[in-house]
């Protein structure tokens, strides 16, 4: 798929999605930047990208994307000179009609979600430019479908799913692509950051075959997969692409 030697920035690198991502470019001879605010979690991404690949060359930055956004690109071209491949995953949710929340649990989010993308995008912009390289953002099957109790989670979604299309169009003249993958359910620990408990985390699993057309939840590293793909020459001639990862949970009717 040609990318090999590229040089990747996963955010969010530490677990789920973004640690079965790290080690997928790492399965294919990327370069990979690793970042995420826990260095612990960094480490075991670390090791089992070196698990993958013996020779893999690895730069991991303990960062938030909030704030951090220059800082991560700046280190990434001082290690490895050039940037192919922005992958920006690291992303939060957070739960409570409207009724309830405060418009901290909105800020939070949005800076989080999609003001952290819109800075890394800016920064990074020009170096893929020179690269002739592509973006993959990860949103959320919450941006294509509404859900009661996830307003602000499911707003900072959709607004990405714009943003991915808005700058496809943005960068295309300059033949650097942008794209998204929307996972559905995936079995990482995101719901436990929720505040489930473990039994209601193993009964919101059970509902999810229910709720997702091939009748369960789906793995990190089947979202991963979709993201080395849109990365690669492979699909050269896409961009815009906002592709459900979600076993059909997109295409049910909400229950």
């Amino acid at each position: 798929m040609s990318l090999a030697g590229k040089v990747v920035i996963v955010t969010g690198a530490s677990s789920g999605i973004g640690a079965a991502t790290a080690e997928a470019f790492a399965k294919q001879g990327s370069k990979v930047v690793l970042t995420r605010r826990n260095e612990a979690n960094l480490k075991a991404t670390e090791t089992a990208c070196k698990a993958a690949n013996s020779k893999v060359e690895l730069l991991l930055i303990v960062a938030d994307v909030t704030t951090d956004a220059e800082k991560i690109i700046k280190a990434t071209i001082d290690k490895f000179g050039q940037l192919d491949v922005l992958v920006n995953n690291a992303g939060v949710g957070e739960s409570g009609l409207i009724l309830d929340i405060d418009v901290d649990q909105f800020d939070r989010v949005l800076n989080t979600n999609l003001r952290s993308v819109f800075l890394l995008t800016k920064y990074d912009a020009p170096h893929l430019v020179k690269t002739q390289g592509n973006i993959v953002n990860v949103s959320s099957v919450a941006g294509l479908r509404s859900y009661a109790g996830f307003s602000v989670y499911c707003t900072s979604k959709a607004a990405l799913d714009q943003f991915t299309r808005c700058i496809a169009l943005d960068l295309a003249p300059k033949n650097v692509r942008v794209n998204e993958v929307n996972p559905g359910v995936i079995v990482t620990e995101f719901h436990r950051r929720l505040g489930l408990s473990e039994e209601e985390e193993a009964k919101f699993l059970e509902h999810s075959k229910s709720t997702h057309a091939l009748g369960r939840a789906g793995e990190p590293n089947e979202v991963a997969d979709a993201i080395i793909f849109l990365a690669s020459d492979s699909s050269s001639f896409i961009t815009g692409a906002t592709l459900p990862i979600d076993g059909g949970r997109n295409i049910m009717c909400p229950r």
